[in-house]
């Protein structure tokens, strides 16, 4: 297998991963009040207890409340499409990857900084942010297979430059 075919192959598989990663993020926005009543039923905490409850009484008496929430997963699931455009051209759309990068890095403040405005535990913000890191770890690895895949393509570029205009002055002297 040549060095092309092995960089884009694992291109693709970090790739996988990350998408993997992000839609079932974004798909478990849509469920919150059920997902709230199966980990309380299988944890005792008084904080997931009061996000649960939160949560019930939103539903009962606010649903449009909710409707955030299936915005959020919306909003994953169009990130996750973009993507698309490293799979079909990682050297060209390098940029959505660098992208998410810095999304996966503004995670960080974020949390930093609404959590406590929110009365969200510190220990909550820890898990949130853990998102952020985990995120942008398998689009490290991707850009950096990127970037060796683009160095790649530009030493074959060169050297098929340098190869055609060698068959180009020989031409002439052949019979």
């Amino acid at each position: 297998m040549s060095e092309r075919s092995a960089l884009q192959r694992r291109i693709r598989a970090w790739l996988v991963l990350f998408l993997v990663c992000l839609v079932l993020s974004g798909l478990t926005a849509f469920p919150l009040v059920t997902e709230l009543h199966w980990v309380n039923g299988l944890v005792s905490h008084d904080w997931l207890r009061r996000v649960g409850d939160g949560l019930d009484r939103a539903d009962s008496e606010y649903p449009f409340l909710l409707y955030g929430t299936d915005w959020l997963a919306f909003a994953h699931l169009v990130i996750a499409v973009f993507f698309y455009g490293v799979h079909r051209d990682p050297v060209r759309n390098v940029w959505i990857v660098e992208a998410g990068m810095v999304a996966c890095a503004g995670v960080i403040p974020l949390a930093l900084l609404s959590a406590p405005v929110r009365g969200i535990p510190g220990w909550w913000s820890v898990i949130d942010m853990s998102f952020g890191v985990f995120g942008i770890l398998p689009l490290i690895a991707l850009r950096r297979l990127i970037k060796r895949l683009e160095a790649l393509e530009a030493l074959e570029a060169l050297e098929g430059a340098e190869g055609a205009g060698y068959r180009a002055k020989a031409a002439p002297m052949m019979p």
